[in-house]
């Protein structure tokens, strides 16, 4: 009698995790296979060093925190904006980082607005949401084709959880870590949530200098995380009177939660939302 004939399958649903202590948050990379497998496990692995080592160059670019980095000597007047030259990488990501922050200012009425704040000029409500995209499309492109990377706030999502399931994305009560007040499904696309439930001074509103108090929290779902996160910081500002500068925007939409003591909260733009 002959042998049985076996058929060699890869195994289904191979997952890659990996958490990353940095940029004041825990950043978690989630690969999957969905439809299209991953990689063999080194070249995933890799992918996810390539990751890591990106996290750390934006920290030594970007950091306010850090002495040496090279926005730290922008705000202290050893760097000038003026002699940044495009032919070096970290200089020409800054330059670009810069002129986003100006269209984001200009797009929100100016309630986004990273040079008013005490210290000088401060990109951190911008560069992680744009550090994250970036991230994302990098293991996407090192064939990593569903993948979600969460940092803190910022969550950007390509291809889907697994084979017929999108990621799906459930945003918290800013009283209550436990309970979900939406839930979106982003697609190929990001979420941005700002609030000022666990650091209530750390948005400042730049039309008075002090804290911002248009909204306990607002969470943005778009196609775009750089964007995503100047809108959300844009509407804790101003709260409902964002809706003049976010109507209007295609492919957004926003959930809102009005200030305390108000129990009320509201939504705008496209509809990407279920109820949680």
């Amino acid at each position: 009698m002959s042998a049985p004939a076996v058929e060699l399958r890869r195994p289904k649903g191979r997952r890659h995790r990996h958490r990353e202590m940095i940029w004041g948050t825990a950043v978690t990379v989630d690969a999957r296979a969905g439809e299209e497998d991953l990689p063999p496990e080194r070249a995933v692995q890799h992918a996810l060093d390539v990751a890591v080592a990106n996290m750390r160059w934006v920290d030594a670019v970007f950091s306010t925190y850090r002495p040496d980095s090279l926005v730290t000597a922008l705000r202290t007047g050893l760097l000038d904006e003026r002699r940044l030259t495009r032919w070096d990488p970290a200089q020409a990501a800054l330059l670009d980082v810069l002129q986003r922050c100006r269209e984001g200012r200009r797009l929100t009425d100016g309630c986004f607005d990273p040079w008013a704040v005490r210290g000088g000029f401060d990109p951190s409500g911008y560069v992680k949401a744009w550090a994250v995209e970036r991230l994302a499309d990098d293991l996407v492109r090192a064939g990593c084709a569903n993948v979600c990377v969460d940092a803190g706030g910022d969550v950007v999502t390509r291809g889907s959880a697994a084979p017929g399931e999108p990621w799906t994305v459930g945003i918290r009560h800013p009283e209550d870590p436990g309970a979900v007040t939406w839930t979106v499904l982003p697609g190929d696309g990001a979420v941005s949530t700002s609030g000022t439930y666990e650091r209530p001074a750390h948005i400042v509103d730049p039309r008075t200098g002090r804290p911002a108090a248009g909204a306990r929290s607002a969470s943005v779902v778009g196609p775009d995380a750089r964007l995503a996160g100047v809108l959300a910081t844009g509407l804790v500002v101003a709260g409902r009177d964002g809706a003049r500068w976010f109507t209007g925007l295609d492919e957004w939409s926003a959930w809102v939660v009005d200030p305390a003591p108000a129990q009320s909260a509201w939504s705008i733009g496209r509809e990407r939302h279920r109820s949680g």
